[in-house]
């Protein structure tokens, strides 16, 4: 059985022709960027853990919660690289177990983040926090990796900026540290603004408001996810 020479370029076994350069178009590479920084600035689950995690840790032990985001989104790109992102969208039973997965443990975050005590938090970002870097690592893991809708959304977006006549893996790999690069940013900058929040939280009552506040756009973010539907 013959197997044709660029899919075996792609694999690494025979030299790959100069047709087949390893890198992404620019023209497409550009495109992808803007629609990364779309994919990163709206508003969704990755943008309110990051702003809760700003506001309870600061900017610099906030971003052990976005590496945490960026791993499970590598794992999302993973999942679709190697062709199991496409069982998932096709499998309703799947797709829902991931989906309500997620619902659950939104809906968890956004009862930790209401019953939140009211604090001094200046002095908390300032001291020893509860949470460990562990813990604000798994806490934005979680949150990217149990989001199908993310999953989905880059099965139907990531392959349009890939040439399939050129080799997979650098075109991928690629895609993926732009991706990675455009979300720290954008998640660095919701950090940031809700960290700079904490100017402003002088008494218990402010800081109770704001607990609350996030916890709502916690829920929301389940009940919106939730409301997902299975492609049929």
């Amino acid at each position: 059985m013959s197997v044709p020479v660029s899919r075996l370029g792609r694999l690494g076994v025979v030299p790959v022709p100069e047709s087949y350069a390893a890198d992404v178009e620019p023209n497409l590479w550009l495109a992808f960027v803007g629609a990364a920084l779309a994919i990163s600035v709206s508003p969704g689950a990755g943008a309110v853990q990051s702003m809760a995690t700003g506001l309870n840790h600061g900017l610099r032990r906030g971003y052990w919660s976005i590496a945490g985001l960026q791993i499970g989104l590598m794992l999302q790109l993973v999942v679709v690289a190697v062709g199991l992102g496409a069982a998932v969208a096709k499998s309703l039973v799947v797709f829902n177990a991931i989906k309500w997965i997620g619902v659950v443990y939104l809906i968890y975050l956004a009862v930790r983040q209401w019953r939140s005590t009211p604090e001094d938090l200046t002095t908390q970002v300032g001291g020893d926090a509860a949470d460990g870097r562990l813990s604000l690592l798994t806490r934005g893991f979680l949150v990217n990796a149990t989001n199908p809708k993310g999953m989905v959304f880059m099965l139907a977006v990531v392959p349009q900026f890939v040439v399939p006549t050129r080799p997979l893996l650098p075109q991928y790999l690629t895609l993926a540290v732009t991706m990675v690069a455009v979300d720290l940013v954008i998640m660095g900058a919701y950090t940031g603004l809700a960290a700079r929040l904490l100017a402003w939280l002088r008494t218990p009552r402010q800081q109770k408001i704001l607990n609350r506040t996030l916890s709502a756009m916690f829920a929301i973010a389940a009940v919106v996810l939730s409301l997902v539907r299975h492609a049929t």
